[in-house]
């Protein structure tokens, strides 16, 4: 589990033009999501080229809220801390946490100052109009900054206006689009085919698998929270199974092994430490 990131191009411009690339790449990006520093570093080092946040996992262990506006400061502590790696990171802002594109902007330039790539803009079903003023607003102030617009008529909704809201997005200056909770096929082959940018969906352990997503010309596939999820659930299961007499099963990485995902410098005195718990 040893943290062994692969570098990124030095330089915001070269950084950006990197991970547009990847989305425009032979395969899909499957991009992992994560919700603090040692877990963002974990994936880098299992060959990730670029990591993303979750922004279940940021409000959860912050005992906050998701989608609720409620994250800003912990969201920008995290880009802090993770866009210094050398790996490419795009941040999930939910809706950017201000209805004020100017707010949002201001965020974006937050973030990409931080070493953030990308950024994850969601519009809630709110009005379109509103999401794409956010936008616009964003690549203004931040015109590297890979703009992954987010509609939720899937996510929320039934799917009606889907196109509609996309190609409002689009116009409005989006590198690429995100439709989580869509999962027919036909109906991403066809999104697929409308659009002009890449499209990103959310993977779903009982969705189309990611084999198939390539095949039909999905350019993003993001994990969002599953990860973190499927670490809660392990904790869960190991302490049920600890309580019950059972050994825990499943690989467990050594105190040495997640102490050192802190890197160089940044825990005075642990480093190789044995004796913490």
């Amino acid at each position: 589990m040893t943290a062994d990131p692969q570098q990124k191009p030095s330089g915001p411009a070269a950084a950006a033009t990197a991970f547009a690339a990847l989305h425009r790449a032979a395969e899909p990006l499957l991009l992992p999501n994560a919700w603090d520093h040692a877990s963002g570093r974990a994936l880098a080092g299992q060959g990730f080229r670029a990591v993303g946040t979750t922004s279940l996992g940021v409000a959860a262990a912050a005992g906050l809220p998701d989608g609720a506006a409620a994250t800003r400061e912990e969201t920008l502590r995290l880009a802090v801390a993770l866009g210094s790696e050398p790996f490419l990171l795009s941040v999930d802002a939910e809706g950017g946490f201000s209805d004020d594109p100017d707010e949002v902007a201001e965020l974006a330039r937050e973030l990409h100052a931080a070493g953030a790539v990308g950024i994850n803009l969601e519009d809630g079903l709110g009005p379109p109009a509103r999401h794409a003023a956010k936008i616009t607003a964003v690549k203004r102030a931040a015109p590297d900054l890979f703009v992954n617009a987010r509609t939720d008529t899937h996510w929320l909704g039934d799917g009606d206006g889907t196109v509609e809201r996309l190609g409002a997005y689009q116009q409005a200056g989006a590198d690429g689009v995100f439709v989580p909770g869509l999962t027919d096929l036909r109906r991403i082959e066809t999104l697929v085919r409308h659009l002009e940018v890449p499209l990103n969906v959310l993977y779903s352990p009982g969705g189309p698998p990611v084999s198939h997503l390539a095949d039909l010309g999905v350019s993003r596939i993001s994990l969002g929270s599953l990860l973190y999820r499927r670490a809660l659930g392990a904790a869960l299961e190991a302490a049920a199974g600890v309580r019950a007499g059972r050994t825990p099963t499943g690989p467990i990485p050594s105190y040495d092994e997640v102490a050192g995902l802190a890197g160089p410098c940044r825990a005075p005195g642990r480093a190789g430490s044995r004796t913490g718990l």
